[in-house]
């Protein structure tokens, strides 16, 4: 049975119904990014004192941390309109057309999983982004003709997860670009109080703190898992969630203290029990687990990078010695030496073969 990213609490790319009316509306509301979110708070009110369009922005960064959201209040903070579509929907050049056609002036258009685009497309949108005027071929054959449209002044949004993945020049026409950062566990409890006090839910500051502390850093996950809290403290009873009442609602759910789930803890139980902490290859790890390659790679393996649990090396992934520690076990003398002959490797003090 394998395990899809929409079917995992903790994961970040789904969304549930409420979301919307949770978010917040204005940039006084919103919390966390510091120092980007003050500068697009000076580049908006720039914008608005002038009574010009913003600068084209990109907004880039991990999901579930705001780029919808920051699209959103950007148009609501310069008192303009706001169209959101995606990059796999406009397929042709005439999508496009359609869209910026109807935009009034200065309005904001939001595209998200932008690096998606066609290349077609993409082509039309580059005179529009620094010209605002559409090159267009109408017809076909001999009687093909261009036709230029001028465009009002307008921003455009830009939303992915893979920056990467952006042609260079496409990336190059955003004047504004911001990379959206993962969450602290303090501005994670200022979001999650604030969203129970919309669903009507009282939340202690302490319950509020254990719910942010396994949410992964994303408002989404928190959002997510305050929902699930809140349904299973409804069912017990209980009329303020306090700090031992998330606990016991989390313990339930599989999530644990480090915000790890069930199928996070089969990954790390498999390479500590099967294959000695590794190195293991990821399609001998695919095919125990019972997994697609990719879901690993993209759902699984990042988290665990991240908090420092899981390594990967060009012989296939290990566990480092923090992974053996949450597991609670003693690593073989084997992955003792792999794990300090990696950390010979890392180490810059050690001379290089190409040095001498």
């Amino acid at each position: 049975m394998t395990m899809q990213d929409e079917d995992r609490l903790v994961a970040g790319t789904s969304q549930e119904r409420g979301d919307n009316a949770l978010r917040p509306t204005l940039l006084a509301e919103f919390i966390g990014q510091g120092n980007g979110r003050r500068n697009l708070e000076t580049f908006i009110h720039a914008a608005r004192d002038r009574g010009d369009a913003m600068d084209h922005t990109l907004l880039h960064g991990p999901p579930g941390l705001g780029k919808t959201t920051l699209a959103q209040i950007i148009a609501a903070e310069l008192g303009v309109g706001f169209r959101a579509t995606s990059g796999p929907v406009v397929a042709r050049a005439g999508d496009l057309a359609a869209l910026l056609t109807n935009l009034q002036p200065r309005d904001v258009l939001f595209i998200d999983e932008i690096h998606r685009l066609a290349p077609a497309v993409e082509e039309v949108l580059y005179p529009a982004m620094e010209d605002f005027q559409l090159d267009l071929m109408i017809g076909e054959g001999p009687s093909a003709r261009s036709v230029r449209i001028d465009l009002p002044p307008f921003t455009l949004v830009g939303a992915t997860t893979r920056s990467g993945l952006l042609t260079t020049p496409l990336r190059d026409r955003f004047g504004i670009q911001m990379r959206m950062q993962f969450y602290d566990a303090d501005e994670l409890a200022t979001i999650l109080s604030r969203q129970a006090q919309k669903l009507g839910l009282q939340l202690a500051g302490d319950g509020a703190m254990e719910i942010a502390s396994r949410a992964r850093g994303t408002p989404r996950v928190a959002g997510r898992l305050l929902r699930r809290v809140r349904d299973i403290a409804a069912v017990e009873g209980a009329d303020r969630v306090t700090a031992a009442i998330a606990d016991a609602a989390l313990v339930r759910l599989e999530v644990d203290a480090h915000g790890l789930d069930a199928m996070d803890r089969r990954y790390l139980s498999c390479m500590a029990d099967s294959y000695g902490g590794g190195p293991v290859g990821v399609e001998t790890l695919a095919a125990v687990l019972s997994e697609q390659r990719d879901v690993l790679e993209e759902v699984i393996e990042p988290y665990l990078m991240q908090t420092g649990l899981l390594m990967r090396t060009p012989r296939g992934r290990c566990l480092s010695s923090a992974g053996w520690d949450y597991l609670g076990l003693t690593p073989p003398a084997a992955a003792v030496r792999q794990l300090d002959l990696l950390g010979t490797i890392d180490d810059p003090a050690e001379p290089n073969i190409g040095d001498a």
